[in-house]
């Protein structure tokens, strides 16, 4: 008998990739996020107004979904090789990405290098704060930006 339980036991949780499954969603404006977990694999989906991209991973963390000013969807995930990796969408279709050491949080503000402000859509640039630490060769911060920086 004590067999028989432990075979049916074992049946059910291997029974079908569904089992034990449990879904994060979020809607935030115009973008859909949603996750789900099979066995050690992650799987997230973002969705648009003009298209939809799935990604599947094995992860430390993540992914941890953020509504930013009811219109723009922030991702957060770490892998299993520990490298974090925030992106924001945007409804316009674009969407900016960084290494989760390059932003910062100020409050329930998202703190960003000042050289991703050009790169989102004027409607968007004030849900974000941003600083001035990242200044590299290939993307310079220029002076006259400088002033938009909180540090």
């Amino acid at each position: 008998m004590r067999r028989v339980g432990l075979l049916l036991l074992t049946a059910a949780i291997f029974a079908g990739p569904a089992y034990g499954q449990t879904k994060s969603e979020l809607s935030c404006g115009t973008l859909k996020a949603e996750s789900w977990k099979t066995a050690a694999t992650t799987h997230w989906t973002i969705a648009g107004p003009s298209e939809k991209t799935t990604e599947t991973g094995v992860l430390k963390s993540g992914p941890r979904f953020e509504c930013i000013e009811g219109a723009v969807l922030a991702v957060e995930f770490a892998s299993s090789a520990g490298h974090s990796i925030f992106t924001a969408y945007f409804p316009d279709g674009t969407n900016i990405a960084y290494g989760r050491q390059q932003i910062d949080r100020r409050g329930a503000r998202i703190v960003l290098p000042i050289q991703a402000k050009a790169r989102i859509a004027a409607p968007y640039r004030a849900a974000f704060d941003y600083h001035c630490r990242l200044d590299m060769p290939a993307d310079p911060i220029k002076p006259a930006t400088r002033t938009d920086c909180i540090f």
